[in-house]
């Protein structure tokens, strides 16, 4: 009677084959991970810059080809401020300048109530951001005007993140009425809108480390330029 030997591997090996393996995918899900995770930032880092330096291109170009404005921030419809081209609210606000009017409502307004919308198309859907054909300024002599869809573009509505403006200011700086000019300092704040990521006054998103969400997906950015109205070099809109 013959005896056959036969090799293989023992418990031990191939527990530890198992064990290197495991490990070995366990890394690689991770790096996975990471990888969508920074390709998502990314993508979010990327679609706020390339709406806020549009934006901020489309507003310095329509304010150069305007004649100098009243900024005075109009709160309401007193005398002291019925010439402004600059309504300001806490829901939103509307910047005319003689052939487009700016509406907005900032992030906060457009996920709450209903009530608190301030700008609104005639149909009764909220605005994001949209440019307006405003030949009279009538938006905002009378700010209780709706807006007409078919006169109006959205400035945010492309790209995958839902961006908002959360902020937008705008000040008259100087003015030279030889000339005919003016200058204007324009801030605003654009970005994702998900009020649980967002800081107090949605000025930046929280830190990772508050465990609020998936901060890939949130991002803030400020954008601020200065504007000339009444450079018919740089006007021609």
């Amino acid at each position: 009677m013959s005896r056959v030997n036969s090799k293989g591997f023992t418990l031990i090996e191939l527990m530890l084959a198992m064990t290197f393996i495991a490990i070995l995918l366990v890394a690689v899900a991770m790096t996975t991970i990471q990888v969508s995770n920074i390709y998502n930032k990314g993508i979010t880092l990327r679609e706020v810059n390339q709406a806020g330096r549009t934006l901020s291109d489309e507003l310095q170009r329509n304010i150069a080809s305007s004649e100098p404005f009243d900024a005075t921030p109009k709160v309401d419809a007193s005398p002291a401020t019925a010439t402004s081209k600059y309504v300001v609210r806490n829901e939103g606000g509307r910047l005319c300048l003689g052939s487009y009017s700016y509406v907005w409502n900032y992030g906060k307004t457009l996920v709450g109530p209903e009530g608190g919308i301030f700008n609104k198309y005639t149909d009764g859907s909220p605005v994001s951001f949209a440019k307006v054909a405003d030949a009279n300024s009538s938006l905002c002599a009378d700010p209780t005007l709706a807006i007409n869809r078919d006169d109006a573009t959205e400035m945010l509505s492309s790209g995958d993140r839902d961006l908002v403006v959360h902020t937008f200011t705008v000040a008259q700086t100087t003015t030279d009425t030889a000339l005919g000019q003016a200058l204007y300092a324009v801030s605003f704040t654009i970005g994702t809108n998900d009020r649980e990521q967002l800081t107090t006054g949605d000025t930046s998103c929280k830190p990772p480390s508050e465990g609020v969400g998936d901060e890939d997906y949130c991002s803030v950015n400020q954008f601020d330029l200065v504007a000339r109205a009444g450079d018919s070099a740089q006007g021609g809109e």
